[in-house]
């Protein structure tokens, strides 16, 4: 069993409550080229807003090692924490683990827990043997550490707040998860603390360009809330504009009904509205969900 107890490592619970930058990169050529499609993407979405997280950025990348150097090399420098997903296989195609060493300026070795984690899988659980091929398998920059895998026992890694993770949906979301869970509770946020909301707009004067004066006014006016329109097309016709904003439930109140004051007196039609801040938030996609299929932009 995998513990962290030295209080001194980087990966020990999270203490500060400094807003984190999340990104994810999602690696193989197989993505890029429409052989598989991604599944990692929305399900790391997922897991993040189940814990009022939410991710700044998301890149794909293909197997190749220059690129990947590049990608992760900027972001261990802005310390931002990075999910990583595919490439860390010992196949001549997967560069995850090399990329992510010369990124850092160090080698590549054996980590302990890992050959501990292969010696499991491979020998007592299997019955076969830890040859020079799978030992590849756990072979990280050094002071990485490793991440549990409950699926197989082949452990990914991690270090300065990067998680590497396989490409298989079923092993790399659980670790994550596990991640996520271990290292980023205190980041956690309920509804209380942040709620979104917003307007479901139709009419002639519903489209971002009418609107652009109001949406201007109310990020000056509100810099902490953070403020969206999503447009969503029927055809080549304009249908409706969700327009809304997130963060505190008083301020979004607030913001709210000066949004709701200026679209009404511009006689824009609301055909939905978000329900009070002490209420449960209001799923602003409902009403487009129900009349799907639109295309959004």
């Amino acid at each position: 069993m995998i513990q962290f107890m030295d209080d001194s490592s980087e990966h020990i619970a999270v203490r500060r409550t400094v807003r984190k930058t999340f990104g994810a990169v999602i690696i193989g050529d197989e993505i890029l080229s429409g052989k598989r499609r991604d599944r990692h993407f929305e399900a790391i979405a997922a897991l993040m807003a189940a814990r009022g997280l939410r991710l700044d950025w998301v890149k794909y990348v293909g197997d190749q090692r220059a690129r990947l150097v590049e990608t992760f090399r900027q972001s261990f420098a802005a310390g931002e924490v990075v999910f990583s997903c595919g490439g860390i296989g010992n196949t001549p195609d997967d560069c995850t683990r090399e990329a992510a060493a010369e990124a850092l300026g160090v080698g590549l070795a054996l980590q302990p827990d890992a050959e501990a984690a292969l010696k499991k899988r491979f020998i007592e659980e299997l019955g076969s043997t830890l040859d020079a091929a799978r030992k590849l398998l756990g072979a990280f920059p050094v002071g990485a550490r490793v991440i549990p895998n409950p699926v197989n026992g082949v452990p990914g890694f991690m270090i300065r707040e990067h998680y590497f993770v396989p490409g298989f949906p079923q092993m790399a979301h659980p670790m994550l998860e596990w991640a996520l869970d271990t290292f980023y509770r205190p980041y956690f946020r309920t509804d209380k603390d942040k709620v979104e909301k917003a307007f479901l707009l139709t009419g002639d004067a519903a489209h971002e360009s009418a609107l652009l004066d109001l949406m201007e006014a109310i990020v000056t006016r509100y810099p902490d809330l953070r403020l969206f329109s999503l447009p969503a097309l029927d055809g080549k016709e304009r249908r409706h504009l969700e327009l809304g904003v997130e963060g505190k439930p008083e301020r979004v109140d607030a913001a709210m009904m000066e949004i709701r004051q200026t679209v009404e007196a511009r006689g824009c039609q609301i055909l939905q509205s978000p329900s009070p801040a002490n209420g449960s938030p209001a799923d602003g996609n409902a009403a487009l969900r129900a009349e799907e299929p639109l295309q959004t932009s």
